[in-house]
């Protein structure tokens, strides 16, 4: 079965909002560190990647996550990323990965895009 990879984006207030689909991996991680770095080019410093609906997540993956909060620290951005706790089966797989790798810690989570987006973003800490 042969899932397809997808990022629609997005406005919520204050926030730009980036949903991905599908397997963030070697040949779709390009995509999605492209799509951030047009976030920022067009002035976006308030980002929310929306990650519920990817259902796999390679090295590669957690290197664009890693390399986007690096991004969004660099122009004194923010970024928030939604892995809900519940999902299709025993919550969120990049939840578990970036637990596993003991990078979780790094990043702003949140469960729902009206959680990510309900109070004003503070700065990311080193």
């Amino acid at each position: 079965m042969v899932v397809a990879f997808n990022v629609t984006g997005g406005e919520q207030g204050d926030w730009a909002v980036l949903h991905v689909s599908g397997e963030l991996d070697l040949v779709t991680s390009p995509v999605l560190r492209q799509r951030v770095h047009d976030v920022v080019a067009e002035g976006g410093h308030s980002l929310v990647l929306d990650l519920s609906e990817v259902f796999f997540c390679d090295s590669s993956g957690v290197g664009v996550l890693i390399a986007s909060r690096r991004l969004m620290r660099s122009c004194h951005g923010h970024l928030r990323l939604i892995l809900p706790a519940q999902g299709a089966v025993d919550g969120s797989h990049v939840n578990r990965v970036l637990g596993a790798l003991g990078v979780r810690r790094l990043f702003d989570v949140h469960p729902d895009l009206d959680s990510a987006t309900e109070d004003e973003a503070g700065p990311l800490s080193a």
